[in-house]
């Protein structure tokens, strides 16, 4: 991946923002696809394994692109400060990573689409005290490009590459169908574009360590999804 192209978790964030009003939608589900995201396109770079619900860093070298770079450096900090059991190889659960990374990888993700011109910040107060941010469109050209792309793959069959495979699984695990075609009936999304996610997702065409970081981090999201819907549940009653 070049240092100018736009990652994983930059497409779902870009997904997720309304061009107009700048507001994300689906946040939550969303911040676990961006990520996850992030953490998928480390392991496309060579520099993350995820294998068994495990991640490890088997290259700490930078990738040249600053919104992985940071990740990786936390990654590396984060895996290297947890005990590990005597003669252990593996790392630390994939999951946990992701529980902990969530909010900051969305807040840095945000930053580099602003850096990249995607997006402006736009603030306001919100009944004349709370302060929000919101992010509209600002060129529209790479969304255009990625929802072709999304249309090209998920609605007329075509072949993707490792990238588009991956950028999809996460869209199908994190629920986000509705933002990668928000102009589908739910009928549609029902009985296009799910299925054919759900194909793609399984990765039948992808190499063997990709399909094994899919499946794992397709198990995490589910996985702190629920335990996040759970929580949310209890606190309300």
């Amino acid at each position: 991946m070049g240092a100018t192209s736009v990652t994983l978790g930059e497409e779902i964030m870009l997904l997720s923002l309304d061009d107009e009003s700048g507001e994300a939608r689906d946040r939550l589900s969303a911040g676990w696809g961006v990520a996850s995201g992030t953490l998928l396109e480390l392991v496309l770079a060579g520099r993350v394994t995820v294998e068994n619900g495990l991640l490890d860093v088997t290259d700490p070298s930078p990738t040249g692109t600053p919104l992985l770079d940071e990740r990786l450096e936390m990654i590396t900090e984060w895996a290297g400060s947890l005990p590990r059991a005597d003669g252990a190889a593996a790392g630390p659960k994939a999951k946990n990573w992701l529980v902990k990374d969530q909010g900051k990888a969305v807040e840095a993700t945000v930053r580099s689409l602003l850096d990249r011109g995607l997006v402006r910040e736009h603030k306001h107060r919100l009944l004349g005290l709370f302060p929000v941010r919101r992010y509209p469109e600002a060129d529209g050209a790479v969304e255009r490009e990625l929802r072709e792309r999304l249309t090209a793959v998920v609605l007329e069959g075509g072949r993707p590459d490792d990238r588009t495979t991956g950028l999809v699984a996460l869209l199908h695990a994190a629920e986000l169908h509705r933002i990668a075609f928000p102009d589908l009936s739910r009928k549609e999304l029902a009985e296009r574009v799910k299925p054919r996610m759900a194909e793609l997702a399984e990765g039948h065409r992808v190499g063997d360590s990709l399909r094994e970081a899919l499946r794992t981090m397709r198990a995490a999201m589910a996985a702190v999804t629920a335990a996040t819907a759970a929580t949310t549940i209890a606190a309300a009653i």
